[in-house]
């Protein structure tokens, strides 16, 4: 046959991570009205009632509460929107985000 030797090249694929996921956090406030947080958890987050109440008085008894868990660019969107939501009506409504562990 012929001198030529054919060797297989193998495609190196570079490992992908998952992007890393953040928390968003809802701080307790002595001002702004339960019945407001729960309509922002309902719109932005979109929680049914029930689950807005639950997480509104986790937050009004701890002091804070893991509101949901996405990765940063959506946590950041979403604490944001929530938190000019409340100053728009004049309330200290404050969510944040933090890196999930």
């Amino acid at each position: 046959m012929s001198d030529i030797s054919t060797k297989r090249r193998t495609k190196v694929r570079p490992a992908t991570k998952r992007p890393r996921l953040h928390k968003v956090i809802l701080l307790n406030d002595d001002y702004t009205p339960r019945e407001f947080v729960v309509t922002v958890l309902k719109a932005e987050f979109r929680m049914s009632e029930s689950q807005a109440q639950r997480v509104m008085m986790t937050a009004h008894r701890r002091g804070a509460c893991v509101v949901a868990v996405y990765t940063k660019d959506v946590a950041e969107t979403k604490a944001t929107n929530g938190t000019e939501a409340g100053r728009a009506k004049g309330y200290p409504l404050l969510f944040t985000t933090e890196p999930e562990e």
